[in-house]
């Protein structure tokens, strides 16, 4: 026999029909909602249970009040309502040094089972799930604790499985605060937490619950991974915790997030001109040219220098415990330079000193040729030439004339001497800078 079904009031003929072949019909349970099989009713026009609007009525969702959406639908009162949830990276939009703080792109799904939303579906031609409004039901209402700024999703429909199973996709735009360790940057790998709870219950009426584990969490992420800038999403990591507060303990899981940082913008834009600068410098120190063109030329480097240490400090935070390895670089290089520059002052002031000194003493010289000339001049007997010979007795024995003669070439041989000194000290002194520098940023 062909079996359909209808749902509904039973009167007149109708009812002397289902009477004659069911029976009385006070026997059915609740006429109201009775499904009544027939399949030799001649002219009625039967009412098929196949459709969703059918499974919503029998949810009786429209008719009774909005209460039930805030009310937790936990049957056993022992037993704490269990949601389940899974995590998905998807981009990272933007890291600001500056304010520390992060932004994601993620999605969220939950699961958790609601005992007073279930239906048979052999009673509905096998329909055993339907999507409904998110505020049709009660919604694990979480909390991001991180969370400063964001958009919420525009997603607000949940599914609903025949068993009251209910299952909801949520996709955020999240601004995080997150404690960014910058001592190696850009060489540097950020760790931010997202921890999700639910401060309105306790652990005793709520508990979260991860669903997979951390590296099917993290294949999916990077299988679904938008951006390809300058973070890489690196490792995820879960912790699962009981926070206590006042006087409740609250279920909480907490996403660790690892990424590292794309370094070679930095690289080509900060610490190579940097170095190109530098080794622009040590050139210029070690040339042929004057000292005086050594000064300008070392001042104009300094002063590009200084142009990307203001770009740098753009990007790095106002404060922090320890100073970022690159800020001690970019410091330890002005310092180097501006050394340079000190060392060709001091060389150029031990050269004018020179200069003086030999002007005086050919001065000098000039006095003690003169006094002799004369001298010879008034003694007759004396042999032309002599003067320029024989210097006096008196000038022998106080050793006026050796120091009149070797003075300058002393003062002359201990410049190029003194020049050798600070140049290769300033050269190991800045392999050895370099040498620590890049030990800090290679630990």
């Amino acid at each position: 026999m062909e079996r359909r079904a209808v749902e509904g009031n039973i009167d007149g003929d109708v009812k002397e029909d289902v009477e004659q072949h069911l029976g009385s019909v006070e026997s059915l349970p609740d006429p109201f909602q009775i499904q009544v099989e027939f399949s030799f009713l001649a002219g009625a026009a039967p009412k098929y249970v196949c459709t969703y609007y059918d499974v919503v009525e029998y949810l009786n969702i429209s008719s009774h009040s909005k209460l039930h959406t805030h009310i937790l639908p936990k049957s056993n009162s022992k037993e704490p309502l269990e949601v389940k949830m899974d995590f998905m990276l998807v981009a990272i939009l933007s890291v600001v040094e500056k304010l520390q703080t992060v932004s994601f792109y993620i999605v969220l799904n939950l699961e958790w089972k609601n005992t007073f939303a279930t239906w048979d579906p052999q009673d509905f031609c096998n329909i055993s799930k339907v999507i409904l409004p998110t505020d049709a039901y009660w919604s694990p209402p979480i909390f991001i604790l991180e969370r400063v700024n964001g958009q919420n999703s525009n997603v607000d429909y949940m599914t609903v499985m025949h068993n009251g199973s209910f299952n909801s996709t949520q996709p955020f735009q999240v601004t995080l605060t997150c404690s960014l360790m910058i001592l190696k940057f850009p060489f540097d790998t950020q760790t931010c937490n997202l921890t999700i709870a639910s401060f309105l219950y306790p652990v005793t009426d709520l508990i979260m619950k991860t669903r997979r584990t951390p590296a099917e969490m993290m294949k999916d992420s990077q299988s679904y991974f938008l951006t390809d800038g300058e973070w890489k999403f690196t490792n995820l990591s879960i912790i699962e915790y009981m926070e206590e507060l006042d006087d409740g303990e609250f279920s909480m899981v907490t996403y660790v997030i690892s990424m590292e940082r794309r370094p070679t913008l930095y690289i080509l834009n900060l610490i190579l001109p940097t170095c190109a600068l530098y080794l622009l410098d040590m050139a210029v120190l070690f040339g042929p040219s004057s000292l005086e063109e050594k000064i300008n030329f070392q001042i104009a480097i300094i002063l590009g220098s200084s142009m990307l240490a203001v770009i740098l400090n753009n990007i790095l935070p106002t404060s922090s415990n320890k100073p970022p390895v690159i800020v001690v670089f970019f410091l330890g290089t002005f310092l180097l330079m501006v050394m340079a520059v000190l060392d060709t002052f001091f060389l150029l002031h031990q050269h004018h000193k020179s200069l003086r000194l030999g002007k005086v003493l050919r001065s000098s010289q000039q006095d003690v040729d003169t006094e002799l000339a004369m001298t010879a001049m008034d003694n007759p007997l004396a042999k032309p030439g002599a003067h320029l010979l024989t210097p006096p007795r008196a000038a022998q024995e106080g050793g006026q004339p050796a120091k009149t003669q070797w003075q300058p070439q002393r003062q002359d041989l201990f410049l190029p001497v003194l020049e050798k000194l600070l140049l290769y000290s300033h050269f190991f002194l800045s392999l050895f800078f370099f040498a620590v520098i890049s030990i800090k940023w290679s630990s």
